[in-house]
């Protein structure tokens, strides 16, 4: 019987095992999106708030006057941002079938010229391998769908409510749970600091680069900013490959409005606010705390972008953290958190960082 059951367990089996758990579990997550989407949505939401719940507990204020503050400026900037946002997509997609046919036309015109150059092209494999018009609607429907999540805002925000409460004595009651005490402990400790960490200034370098965006499309006179500076806000979490995606369809607004040297100017905006959040404040203040591989970076947006749409895109990156810091946090599964990573271990990246 013994020599059975070790054959089962081969690592081959093993490996088969795992594999197929995988597949049931991302079938299951595919089939549940409805549901798993707005869940996801606040739990990131009570990540943004986690650290200001704290700071508020640490000034010796009750828990539930500490999270109805925290819910009433979630309510607030919520209110806000859906005033402020809600009309801007509204009229975006109303003109967007515009936007595209003068997009067609500058393509063409585009075309033309370079025949006139000399350059011989494929005219209709060029149309269909480059439509810019694309890049608009991908806007379109990415800024439509999280206004279409945003309508089960009231669950949302009692989700919100509850993982909040929750979490006030959640690692006191994990802790309590494990037997195997002090390691456990440390690691659960480890782990949630790191989450907080992550998140939080990931957060606020985000919005400081969608106030920039807002503020510098205004003074250009580009339409919908703070539309873009939303979006800017959401794909800064996706780095390098977050960036260029926020900047392409309001540079081909720009394009469109105002002309080839607004749309240069606008370019040069968002090179330049991302260079200095990506570049310099971000690695000075959040160190190399991502540490992910380009690769990987590219891989979570697609695997995520599919299974949940276009809500799962921008959540991709903060979703494959949780799982990186999750697995690094446990020596039984270290090794793929380097695997996920730039190429260092995460003992090296802290002793570089201290």
């Amino acid at each position: 019987m013994k020599k059975v059951m070790s054959a089962e367990y081969t690592p081959i089996a093993k490996f088969m095992l795992m594999a197929a758990a995988f597949v049931i579990l991302v079938a299951g997550m595919k089939t549940a999106e409805a549901v798993l989407v707005p869940f996801l949505l606040s739990v990131f939401i009570a990540l943004i708030v986690t650290p200001l719940l704290s700071w508020l507990r640490a000034r010796s204020i009750p828990n539930g006057i500490a999270i109805l503050l925290v819910i009433s400026l979630v309510v607030l900037v919520g209110f806000l941002v859906g005033v402020l946002l809600g009309a801007s997509i509204a009229d975006f997609r109303q003109n967007l079938p515009e936007y595209q046919v003068r997009l067609q036309q500058m393509f063409s015109g585009a075309l033309n010229w370079l025949e006139e150059m000399g350059v011989q092209m494929d005219r209709e494999q060029m149309r269909a391998s480059f439509n810019p018009g694309t890049v608009m609607q991908l806007a379109g429907n990415t800024l439509a769908s999280l206004g279409s999540v945003m309508t089960n805002a009231f669950m949302i925000l009692l989700t919100v409510v509850f993982i909040l409460a929750e979490e006030v004595g959640f690692s006191e009651k994990l802790a309590a749970a494990r037997t195997d005490s002090a390691a456990a402990n440390e690691a659960i400790q480890r782990f949630a600091k790191s989450v907080n960490s992550y998140v939080g200034l990931k957060s606020l370098m985000s919005l400081l680069t969608g106030g920039l965006i807002i503020i510098w499309l205004l003074i250009l006179g580009v339409d919908y900013p703070v539309m873009w500076g939303v979006l800017a806000f959401m794909l800064n979490f996706v780095p390098t490959i977050g960036s260029i995606i926020a900047a392409v369809p309001a540079v081909l607004l720009a394009l469109i409005q105002l002309g080839p040297v607004t749309a240069s100017l606008t370019a040069l905006g968002y090179v330049a606010v991302n260079v200095l959040i990506g570049n310099l404040l971000e690695p000075r203040w959040m160190g190399k705390g991502l540490n992910l591989s380009t690769l990987v970076v590219f891989l979570s947006l697609v695997f995520w972008g599919w299974i949940l749409g276009p809500v799962g895109m921008l959540l991709s990156i903060p979703l494959t953290m949780l799982v990186k810091i999750a697995l690094e946090n446990d020596p039984r599964t270290a090794w793929v958190g380097v695997m996920l990573g730039a190429g260092k271990p995460p003992a090296e990246i802290a002793a570089e960082e201290a």
